[in-house]
């Protein structure tokens, strides 16, 4: 019985391991109401303490983003941009901030 790479079970963790999504965060337009913290189904927002020109703390996106977009949709202030990635590139931490 051959192995096949795709159900070998070390590709897998290093698939899951890399992110598969991003987001962009248009920092201007946040108002630091947290809202997206909770709603972040991989629990990868967190509150940073990065201020916009307004003086609003501002969401940190760490590695591991799916590109579900519960932030988008949760979002009042529309600040998020979701990508979903197939391939994501390698070195691509799945943080991507300010546009």
């Amino acid at each position: 019985m051959s192995s096949d790479a795709s159900t070998d079970p070390s590709t897998l963790r290093q698939k899951r391991s890399r992110p598969r999504g991003t987001l962009v965060l248009d920092a201007e337009r946040c108002k630091g109401c947290e809202l997206c913290i909770p709603a972040c189904p991989p629990g990868v927002l967190r509150m940073s303490s990065r201020r916009n020109q307004s003086g609003y703390l501002l969401p940190e996106l760490l590695e591991g983003c799916t590109g579900c977009s519960a932030c988008l949709m949760v979002c009042p202030d529309f600040c998020f941009d979701v990508y979903q990635l197939e391939d994501p590139p390698e070195g691509l931490s799945g943080a991507e901030e300010d546009r």
